[in-house]
């Protein structure tokens, strides 16, 4: 795990109003996770949270830096990160999917097999993504998936 590897947790998608609100996807547990940070990295950017309430497929947020709708217009687009480090810390066992990427994979067997490039969820549950030495792709479902010691350990049977 690389401590300070950023993690986007919301997208800017565009202007909210005209005094510099902004629209925000949210790829966390709604607008109420946001407020643990004070800041966040924006594209090379430091933006201060002020506020942070829901909105319209995510939330509405305003920051200390953006004053007018056409600054938060040129920052559609733009990821808001923070550092893995200051992710709150989780109980044995658990882990966030950023921890994830990147791992070898081996087979319950010990074989190897590839490495994690990403987890989706496409609404039944987490599914990752494999890529095997020769650049194919394929997805096993999270429940078939143990990480221990640095790497994930694959259930043979959901092996293509």
């Amino acid at each position: 795990m690389q401590a300070d590897r950023p993690v986007t947790l919301a997208a800017i998608i565009g202007a909210h109003g005209v005094t510099g609100e902004l629209r925000l996807k949210l790829f966390g547990e709604g607008p109420d996770s946001l407020k643990r940070y004070k800041s966040f990295d924006a594209g090379g950017r430091t933006l201060t949270l002020k506020t942070v309430r829901d909105g319209p497929n995510g939330a509405v947020a305003r920051f200390a830096e953006v004053t007018d709708r056409n600054v938060a217009e040129a920052l559609r687009g733009t990821e808001l990160t923070v550092p893995r480090s200051a992710l709150p810390p989780l109980e044995e066992g658990e882990y966030y999917h950023v921890d994830l990427i990147g791992l070898p994979c081996v087979t319950d067997a010990g074989e190897a097999i590839g490495t994690v490039v990403t987890v989706e969820n496409f609404g039944a549950g987490d599914i990752l993504e494999i890529e095997k030495p020769d650049g194919k792709r394929f997805m096993v479902p999270i429940h078939a998936t143990q990480v221990e010691a640095e790497r994930a350990v694959i259930d043979a049977a959901f092996i293509e």
